[in-house]
């Protein structure tokens, strides 16, 4: 099934820790449908099905995924990093990594979409770069849960500490990457496939 841009999500940027947690579900899934496709077609012929769907999940992370990326290195970090120790050294030490993990992520899904976009215009890939997308969606995976788990578990509640106007401002911002007015809903980049 395609994916279907523009769906409404289930927060808006009222809630901007909880935008970000349902663009953690997002990730999930569009890496997901990667990967599926992958095991399925193996480099291979894509059916319609997985043609549509390879499109949808690169285009996911070409055009929304850098946007979430932004929401948490431009308005969340920095935000985190003015309260300041005390009782925040462990989770500014945590961000540190985190943003090492976004280059990271960001380096393996340019490759991603390269190899994506030779599949999807060659019909398909030879069985060296076919491996080799396999491997990328292998780490991801891997890199996504630890990543995800660290935010969840510890960066996000250590979030609480910022004052409301802080975060009506982390949402304001969160909706101008994406150009869209805020009116305490979000438009969501995409929704299951």
């Amino acid at each position: 099934m395609p994916v279907v841009i523009g769906a409404k999500p289930e927060r808006g940027f009222q809630d901007p820790i909880g935008l970000l947690i349902d663009c953690h579900r997002r990730v999930e899934r569009f890496l997901s449908v990667l990967v599926r496709v992958g095991v399925q077609a193996q480099g291979g012929l894509l059916t319609d099905e997985q043609r549509s769907s390879l499109e949808s999940a690169l285009r996911y992370f070409r055009e929304a995924a850098p946007k979430h990326t932004a929401d948490e290195e431009d308005s969340l970090f920095p935000r985190l990093r003015a309260i300041g120790p005390p009782g925040l050294d462990g989770v500014l030490e945590r961000v540190k990594a985190l943003q090492g993990d976004h280059a990271r992520a960001e380096k393996a899904h340019a490759e991603v979409e390269r190899l994506g976009q030779s599949w999807l215009a060659n019909g398909t890939l030879s069985e060296t770069d076919a491996a080799r997308f396999s491997q990328l969606l292998a780490e991801l995976t891997e890199l996504y849960q630890a990543h995800i788990a660290i935010e969840e578990r510890e960066v996000f509640p250590a979030a609480a500490a910022i004052g409301q106007a802080q975060r009506d401002a982390m949402g304001k911002e969160m909706a101008a990457r994406r150009g869209v007015p805020q009116d305490g809903r979000a438009r969501r980049a995409t929704s299951e496939p």
